[in-house]
């Protein structure tokens, strides 16, 4: 008789009750043959997270950590990885012999998916004559950080970042100096005169960015990746297909994002993309 020892992982936010990790993690715990393990979704605030972490028990192998506990989650680390300290949020904690290690794989996940969508594509002998990506940030927040920094893995020298508040740009100001980027902050009301890039990032929450579908002037080329994936398309998604641009939404990087997660916790070397990537397609079209 095959004896599973059982080993848990979960994702944690506040609201959680939409996540669509637990159906991308729990795909790939099956079709990885990993009977014994569980992922589940639990809500927790900022201020209980240090609490919650504290009582796990050692059957707890990883967590996935989305607003608003993105930059307390690094804190709560005894390591973390270059990339999740230069941006200063972690959405990934994984348990190891000595504590809790973080990780950013939102970082990769952007540059993954943006590079599939044409930005900084070139790495051919020609690459090194092109000019360097330029890149538009809307928001302030965790993801707004790792947007930088996917701009810099991206070839970004500058972006720039609008923000509904004044002081989320002065506060991503010492992220972008430690990734190396010049960083031109725009006041929220001049947003739509800032999309004439070659990247257009949002990660402002549901609704923030809607106007904006009405008021920008497409430059061709320009890639959109829009942080949000419910409800879908927003209406600066729409505003870019209509344009016909390429758009990326929250769900790819959602994806991209776990397969990165899903290796860390449980020592899979390569994550089952496709059987993640199914479960999440048809938990979408069954909503």
């Amino acid at each position: 008789m095959q004896i599973t020892s059982t080993r848990r992982a979960a994702v944690l936010g506040k609201p959680i009750a939409h996540s669509l990790s637990p159906v991308i993690h729990r795909a790939g715990f099956a079709a990885a043959g990993l009977t014994g393990w569980t992922y589940e979704a639990i809500e927790c605030a900022e201020s209980e997270l240090p609490d919650l972490v504290a009582g796990l028990g050692p059957e707890w192998a990883g967590l996935s950590l989305t607003m608003p506990l993105k930059e307390a989650a690094l804190k709560l680390a005894t390591s973390a990885t270059p990339v999740a300290i230069a941006a200063g949020v972690a959405n990934t904690l994984v348990r190891q012999a000595d504590g809790w290690h973080a990780d950013n794989t939102d970082v990769p996940g952007m540059v993954r998916v943006l590079r599939e969508a044409g930005v900084g594509r070139s790495t051919g002998r020609h690459a090194a004559k092109e000019a360097p990506p330029r890149v538009t940030v809307l928001g302030g927040g965790g993801t707004a950080r790792a947007a930088l920094a996917a701009a810099s893995e991206l070839g970004a020298e500058t972006v720039t970042v609008a923000a509904r508040r004044a002081e989320s740009i002065t506060e991503l100001e010492p992220v972008a100096g430690a990734l190396g980027l010049e960083l031109t902050g725009v006041a929220w009301s001049a947003a739509a005169a800032a999309f004439d890039t070659d990247a257009v990032i949002s990660t402002v929450p549901k609704g923030a960015a809607d106007h904006l579908g009405a008021e920008v002037t497409w430059r061709p080329g320009t890639v959109l990746f829009d942080a949000i994936y419910d409800p879908w398309p927003t209406p600066l998604a729409a505003s870019a297909a209509a344009a016909g641009l390429a758009v990326v939404s929250g769900l790819d990087l959602l994806l991209a994002q776990a397969l990165s997660q899903f290796e860390q916790f449980t020592g899979v070397a390569e994550a089952p993309e496709e059987a993640m990537r199914a479960a999440l397609d048809e938990a979408v079209r069954s909503r």
